[in-house]
């Protein structure tokens, strides 16, 4: 759970609508903001029972008052007091509670996402039972690390599709190429930022463009793990559900267990939204790329789509 400071502490005038449009500039600008976010949300995680104020959050990760607010409001969307709400533990249930009939109206709508055409452009198909023996031979698979507003990335293409997105952890980026490879073991690896490139802004969402491409996703995994997968793409923008809400949606409600091993082997994150899944008692749960990333994608999407 984490502090919500309070109002005299965030009394600092927000960025106005258009300061934060311009100030919204590139996708490695977020993610050099994101190092700071990600400190100061775990030093909040660390001590919130001792409520500290605004300057003291800002000191730790090295900037006044007024630059770190304004830093938070660049990189959410909203003030600090407004983001740090959608990460308490309170809003976790109240996520829980409204994901229900937001999730039951969506469906009736037809559609994947009743606030975001992000999730409207992205297709799947699985691989066949004898290309998933195969582990990738004869496969080609282009790789790049490219930033976002959560950190350095990796992206993986195949002619087919995406089949990897993964965040960097700790900047380890030989640790998780090799993670790739290991789940295509047989594959050629080819390394080509230019080929990766143009699919940043369409993942993450970084422009206004009214007409965006699809993005096709190339899924290996398990009949059971595919069919979790597919049901995570309609858990709309902005929202949470418990693992056994996801289980009922691919039929199977007893399971919840199971549900919550498929969900943590995703191979690509953030298209396929893990993090919108968390404990029935409002937990916020694991998350293969930290915890802390979970909370930050959670409260970013919920300061822009709620």
């Amino acid at each position: 759970m984490l502090a919500q400071l309070s109002r005299a502490e965030l009394a600092t005038t927000e960025l106005s609508a258009t300061e934060l449009s311009a100030a919204e500039l590139s996708a490695a600008e977020l993610s050099a903001d994101y190092g700071r976010i990600e400190a100061a949300i775990h030093y909040l995680d660390q001590n919130f029972q001792a409520q500290p104020p605004l300057a003291e959050v800002a000191a730790h990760v090295g900037l006044s008052e007024y630059h770190f607010q304004r830093l938070f409001s660049r990189w959410a969307g909203t003030s600090p007091k407004r983001f740090l709400q959608f990460l308490t533990i309170q809003h976790a249930k109240q996520l829980l509670a409204d994901s229900q009939s937001i999730l039951d109206a969506t469906f009736e709508a037809g559609l994947s996402s009743p606030s975001r055409l992000h999730d409207l452009f992205v297709t799947h198909e699985a691989i066949t039972p004898g290309e998933f023996k195969q582990k990738g031979a004869g496969l080609t698979i282009q790789y790049g690390f490219h930033d976002s507003p959560f950190g350095e990335c990796l992206i993986a293409l195949t002619e087919r599709g995406i089949c990897g997105l993964q965040f960097v952890a700790n900047g380890d980026r030989a640790a998780a190429l090799a993670e790739l490879k290991a789940s295509w073991p047989q594959a050629e690896f080819v390394a080509d930022d230019e080929a990766t490139r143009p699919f940043i802004n369409p993942i993450f969402n970084l422009t206004d463009v009214a007409e965006r491409p699809s993005l096709p996703l190339y899924l290996k995994g398990t009949n059971f793990q595919i069919q979790v997968w597919q049901a995570l793409l309609k858990i709309p923008a902005g929202t949470a559900v418990a693992y056994g809400t996801v289980a009922q949606m691919i039929g199977n409600p007893k399971a919840s267990r199971a549900v919550g091993s498929a969900t943590g082997s995703n191979p690509i994150g953030f298209l396929i939204p893990c993090h919108r899944v968390i404990r029935q008692a409002g937990g916020l749960g694991d998350y293969r790329w930290g915890s802390r990333r979970k909370k930050a994608i959670l409260g970013w999407e919920s300061a822009r789509y709620r």
